[in-house]
C-alpha cells in the first residue's frame, strides 16, 4: 500500500454530524411556539393548554395548573407506535412525556430529574431502534422512567416503587423491553458487550445500546469494558449521558460537588465524520489482507484523520478503541434521531460512543432550580415543586451517624471520611460542610475507595468509609485482600443494612453481616438503636490495630435517649447486654432487629411465658460468656437478624456445637433473611415477607413451647 504521493481531500462540511456544532456554539433559536391541545380524564380540564416554546436548547411547559391533556402519547402503548411520527410529532410527545413524569412522580415519588433528563434521549432511541429485538440497557436504570412509560407500563407509574407495583430500576421480569436489570452503576458496557458478542457468535443482526452516564463512567468497570470493546471489536453502541453530574447532586450540602476525577476536562469534544469512520473500516480490511506489515501504515492514516477534526484530549475513547462522536445537545430530538439513524446503518461493525450533553431535570422548572435537582423526591406538589415531608421526631440512622462522626472528629484530627460518590445517602455531606479537607469523594468508585481507606491507615489516619452495604460489594476483595490481610484500621459505615422498603432487592444490605464476620482480623457489630450507633461509631473510632465495621438500617431512630451531646463513648469489644431478663425462652437478637425481638416478648408475656432479650452487638467477635449463659440458663434459644443465612446465627451455632452445648435439650432456632430476593414495597410489608416481624418470632417461640393452636392465631393475622 503506497502511502507517499497519496492525496486525501477532506471536505469536513460534507459530514452527516459535522453540521450539528457543539453545544457552547448553538446559536439557533427558533423562536415560533406552537399550542399542543390538552388531555386528561377531567372534562372540566378541557381549556388547560400545554404551552411549549419551542427551541434546541429549552422548552417551557406550564405546571401550574391542573395537568394537561396527552393527546399524542395516549397513542402510544407500546414503541412500535413511534415510528412513523414526525420530528415536530417526536418533540410534542417528549414534551407530553415529560409531563406525565412530572405528575406520576408528584403522586408517587422516586426518581425525578434523571428522568426528565433523558425524555429527549427515550423518544429519539425508541423511534430509532426497535426493543425488544434491539437492547437498550440503561445503567444505573433510576432515568428509565420514560422508557417504562413508553414500553407499555404507563398505565402501572402511579404503583412505582409500592408493594406489587413497578420496580424503579428496569428488572427483566418485569417488561421484555429491559434487556438488563440495573440498580447499580457502571455495568450497562459490560452487558451489552456480552450481549453484543452472543448476538455475533448467533449470526443475528440487533443492535445493542448501553446508556451510561457521566457519573458511572467514574467506575473502573466502565473502562474495563470499553477497553474490551475495542479489542473485540463488536459492534456495540454506547451511548454517554453527560450531565455534568459526576456524583450525586446531594453530594454536599451546597448542592453539586466539583465533578470528580480528570473526566469532566475530557468531555469536550469535537465531531467526526463518518467519512474518517469508513477510512478506518477500509483501512482494517486492507490490513486484514495484505498482512500485519499495513497495520501500522492504517493506523497512522486513521490517526491523521481524526486529528484533523479532533480537540486536544479528544482521543480518550479512542485510544480505548471506541469511535468517537460529540458533543451533542442530548435535548435536540432531531439531532439525535439523525445521529441514531446513521449509525444504526452504517455497515462497519465496532463499538461507537456517542456524547451528548444534557441537564437533569430539564423542563420543569422547580427542578431546575433545586440544589439537588429533585433527584431522588416524595411526593410534591407539582405548581411549586415542594415535596410533602413527614415530619419525624427522630432523624434518621444516617443523620445520626454522620451527627456522632463529626464528635469524633472534633477531638480526634486523624479521623477522615470516605464515600463514593453518595455524600448525601451516607451522610458525609454533614461532615463535609464541618470538615471540607478531611472529606473525600472518589467518585462511583468502591474498590478504589477501600484500597485508598487502606493507604490512609498506613500513614496512620484514621478513616471511616461511609459505603451503603449493597454498595460495599463491589469492593469487596479490596475489603479482604487490602484491609483485612495487612489487619490495617480501616472502618467500615454500612449503611442501608437489611430490608430498604422501595429500592428493593438491588440496595437490600442482606449479605453484609456474611461476608464481613468470615473475615479473620474484622471487628463486626451493629446497633440495635440510634444511641448504640453513636456508642459504636466511637468504638471505631477507638479501634486501630485492626479493621472494623458496623451497620445500620434505612429510616429513623427509634427515639431512645442519646449521650450527652451525641457523643459516644466506646463499648467493650465483643460484650453484649441482656435487655430483658425471662426464664424458659432466650431471644438473641443482632442489629436493629432487637426491636422486633422485644415486640415479641411483650407478645408472648399474653400467653404467660417469660423471654429474655438480649442485644448481641458484636458478631465477631461473639459475646462466648452471654451466649454460654444464655444457652445454660433456658430451654430455647432463639436468634434473629436481618441478613442472609450464614451469618450472626451460623456463628452462634458454630459456637454452641464447638463447645457442646448443642449436645444436651437446648432447641436452637435460626431466623434470618429468606433464601430469596424480596421485592420492593413498604418496609413493613417486607418485614412480613421475610417472617421477621415480631408476631413471627412469638409464633416461631410458641410453635417450639408446644402451643401450635397459639402460634397459628399469629400466623392467620401476617
Amino acid at each position: 500500500m503506497a502511502v507517499a504521493g497519496c492525496s486525501m481531500n477532506m471536505h469536513l462540511t460534507s459530514s452527516p454530524y459535522i453540521t450539528i456544532p457543539p453545544l457552547h456554539k448553538l446559536t439557533r433559536k427558533l423562536n415560533r411556539s406552537f399550542r399542543i391541545n390538552a388531555s386528561s380524564a377531567n372534562p372540566e380540564a378541557e381549556d388547560v393548554k400545554l404551552t411549549v416554546n419551542k427551541d434546541t436548547t429549552s422548552r417551557k411547559i406550564d405546571f401550574s395548573g391542573e395537568k394537561p391533556k396527552t393527546p399524542l402519547l395516549d397513542t402510544i402503548n407500546y414503541p412500535v407506535h413511534m415510528k412513523n411520527l414526525s420530528t415536530k410529532d417526536l418533540e410534542q410527545l417528549a414534551a407530553e412525556l415529560r409531563v406525565d413524569i412530572v405528575y406520576s412522580v408528584a403522586n408517587t415519588g422516586g426518581h425525578l430529574s434523571s428522568s426528565l433528563g433523558v425524555v429527549e434521549l427515550a423518544v429519539a432511541l425508541h423511534h430509532v431502534f426497535n426493543t425488544p429485538e434491539d437492547r437498550i440497557i440503561w445503567d444505573v436504570g433510576h432515568q428509565a422512567y420514560p422508557h417504562k412509560i413508553l414500553t407499555g407500563r404507563r398505565s402501572k407509574m402511579h404503583t412505582m416503587r409500592k408493594t406489587s407495583g413497578l420496580a424503579g430500576f428496569p428488572k427483566r421480569d418485569e417488561s421484555v423491553h429491559d434487556a438488563f436489570g440495573a440498580g447499580h452503576s457502571s455495568t450497562s458496557i459490560s452487558a451489552g458487550l456480552g450481549m453484543a458478542v452472543g448476538r455475533d457468535l448467533l449470526g443475528k443482526n440487533n443492535n445493542v445500546i448501553s446508556v451510561i452516564g457521566d457519573g458511572a463512567m467514574t467506575a473502573g468497570q466502565a473502562y474495563e469494558a470499553m477497553n474490551n470493546a475495542g479489542f473485540l471489536d463488536a459492534n456495540l453502541i454506547v451511548v454517554l449521558n453527560d450531565n455534568k453530574q459526576v456524583s450525586l447532586p446531594t453530594a454536599t450540602l451546597d448542592g453539586p460537588a466539583t465533578p470528580v476525577g480528570a473526566l469532566s476536562s475530557a468531555l469536550s469534544k469535537l465531531q467526526a465524520s463518518t467519512k474518517f469512520r469508513k477510512l478506518r473500516e477500509a483501512a482494517k480490511s486492507i490490513t486484514k489482507q495484505i498482512g500485519p506489515q499495513a497495520h501500522e501504515v492504517a493506523a497512522k492514516v486513521d490517526e491523521y484523520a481524526r486529528g484533523m477534526i479532533s480537540a486536544s484530549g479528544s482521543t480518550l475513547f479512542e485510544e480505548l478503541g471506541l469511535y468517537y462522536i460529540g458533543p451533542v445537545d442530548g435535548h435536540n430530538i432531531e439531532d439525535l434521531v439523525s445521529i441514531f439513524e446513521k449509525v444504526k446503518s452504517m455497515p462497519a461493525p465496532g463499538p461507537v460512543l456517542i456524547h451528548i450533553v444534557t441537564e437533569k431535570g430539564k423542563g420543569y422548572p422547580p427542578a431546575e432550580a433545586a440544589a439537588d435537582r429533585m433527584h431522588g423526591v416524595v411526593k410534591f406538589d407539582v405548581a411549586t415543586g415542594k415535596q410533602f415531608k413527614t415530619k419525624s421526631p427522630t432523624l434518621s440512622y444516617t443523620q445520626y451517624f454522620a451527627e456522632a462522626l463529626i464528635k469524633e472528629a472534633e477531638v480526634d484530627n486523624k479521623i477522615v471520611a470516605i464515600h463514593a460518590a453518595m455524600g448525601g445517602g451516607t451522610g458525609l455531606n454533614y461532615f463535609q460542610k464541618r470538615f471540607p479537607e478531611r472529606c473525600f469523594d472518589v467518585g462511583i468508585a468502591e474498590q478504589h475507595a477501600v484500597t485508598f481507606a487502606a493507604g490512609l491507615a498506613v500513614e496512620g489516619l484514621k478513616p471511616f468509609c461511609a459505603i451503603y452495604s449493597s454498595f460495599l460489594q463491589r469492593g469487596y476483595d479490596q475489603v479482604v485482600h487490602d484491609v483485612d490481610l495487612q489487619k490495617l484500621p480501616v472502618r467500615f459505615a454500612m449503611d442501608r443494612a437489611g430490608l430498604v422498603g422501595a429500592d428493593g432487592p438491588t440496595h437490600c444490605g442482606a449479605f453484609d453481616i456474611t461476608y464481613m464476620a468470615c473475615l479473620p482480623n474484622m471487628v463486626v457489630m451493629a446497633p440495635s438503636d440510634e444511641a448504640e450507633l453513636t456508642h459504636m461509631v466511637a468504638t471505631a473510632a477507638a479501634i486501630d490495630d485492626r479493621p472494623s465495621c458496623f451497620r445500620f438500617p434505612r429510616g429513623n431512630g427509634i427515639g431512645v435517649e442519646l449521650p450527652p451531646f451525641n457523643k459516644g463513648v466506646p463499648i467493650e469489644v465483643g460484650k453484649g447486654r441482656v435487655l430483658l431478663e425471662g426464664t424458659k425462652v432466650a431471644i438473641l437478637g443482632y442489629g436493629s432487629i432487637v426491636q422486633e425481638c422485644l415486640g415479641a416478648a411483650t407478645l408472648l408475656q399474653e400467653h404467660n411465658v417469660s423471654a429474655t432479650v438480649a442485644d448481641a452487638r458484636f458478631c465477631k467477635p461473639l459475646d462466648v460468656e452471654l451466649i454460654r449463659r444464655l444457652a445454660n440458663e433456658h430451654e430455647i434459644l432463639l436468634t434473629v437478624e436481618e441478613g442472609s443465612v450464614g451469618g450472626f446465627g451460623s456463628h452462634v451455632a458454630h459456637f454452641l456445637s464447638l463447645n457442646g452445648l448443642l449436645d444436651g435439650k437446648l432447641k436452637l432456632r435460626a431466623m434470618t433473611l429468606p433464601d430469596k430476593y424480596i421485592d420492593h414495597g413498604a418496609p413493613r410489608d417486607q418485614l412480613e415477607e421475610a417472617g421477621l416481624s415480631s408476631k413471627h418470632i412469638c409464633s416461631t417461640l410458641l410453635s417450639l413451647l408446644g402451643k401450635p393452636k397459639e402460634a397459628l392465631q399469629y400466623k392467620s393475622v401476617m
